[in-house]
């Protein structure tokens, strides 16, 4: 078997997440409260997001937000890399 890059699946994890996060961002500022409401809710089947769905969000909290969602992207990616890695060793 391949053993996988740690980085590689790190980035490939962190830029995903981060995507998604973006998309996020995109879509709460054209949708608006209620429709992201709505949105959420359809996407968490029996979850109400009424109550956690905020649309001020400063702009340094939205950079943050990017930062850390790469950041724990790639440090998932890097321990499903290496957890994977580490059982391929054949004794």
């Amino acid at each position: 078997m391949k053993r996988l890059h740690i980085n590689r699946l790190g980035v490939a994890f962190a830029l995903t997440g981060t995507l998604f996060y973006i998309g996020c961002i995109i879509l709460t500022s054209i949708l608006g409260a209620q429709s992201t409401t709505l949105f959420f809710n359809s996407l968490l089947h029996g979850l109400d997001t009424a109550g956690l769905t905020r649309m001020d969000i400063p702009f340094w909290e939205v950079a943050l937000g990017i930062v850390l969602t790469f950041i724990l992207g790639w440090i998932s990616g890097a321990l499903i890399a290496a957890i994977y890695n580490f059982g391929l060793v054949e004794e």
